[in-house]
């Protein structure tokens, strides 16, 4: 008796996030500098005593209405809340069945690239899933800059999803 196995070719591929990169927040237009402004706004209404990490966060929302929300920190580290995710939980409240169309992430730590958290990148892309449009981030780069990405999907190419609960 002869058993034979299916043999597999490994396959490589590469995943490309496309990105704009913006030497500081005045080559953004008066929408986007707003939208700037009211997540740095909120950043100095963070609460992080512990860390010193201040993170602002603003939602343009698919009416041009503008949330901001800072990072509340807790003794208790695990009962952090995240900037991203209680602004993201606020509008869910404050504007039930809307779209959210950009989110802006700005920090203390001014000279370094901010990017959010794992638990984060999952929240806004299962928004973007929600919702059915895409959420497009900005977010604070390295010496001054912004980046801008089209979508939560280019923070986060392989989410998990409801699809996978099947």
């Amino acid at each position: 008796m002869v058993l034979s196995a299916k043999i597999r070719k490994m396959e490589e591929k590469t995943f490309t996030v496309n990105y704009r990169v913006y030497t500081g927040s005045s080559e953004f237009d008066h929408k986007d500098k707003e939208l700037i402004r009211c997540a740095q706004e909120a950043q100095q209404h963070s609460y992080a005593p512990y860390s010193g990490f201040q993170v602002g966060v603003s939602l343009r929302m698919a009416d041009g209405s503008l949330i901001g929300h800072g990072n509340l920190e807790n003794a208790s580290y695990s009962l952090c809340l995240c900037a991203e995710r209680s602004a993201l939980a606020a509008a869910a409240v404050m504007f039930p069945g809307m779209s959210v169309g950009t989110i802006c992430i700005s920090a203390s730590a001014a000279q370094q690239m901010v990017s959010p958290c794992g638990a984060c990148r999952q929240v806004i892309s299962e928004t973007e899933a929600r919702q059915k449009s895409p959420v497009r981030v900005l977010m604070q780069g390295n010496e001054g800059q912004w980046l801008e990405f089209p979508s939560a999907t280019a923070l986060l190419p392989f989410p998990f999803g409801p699809e996978n609960l099947l």
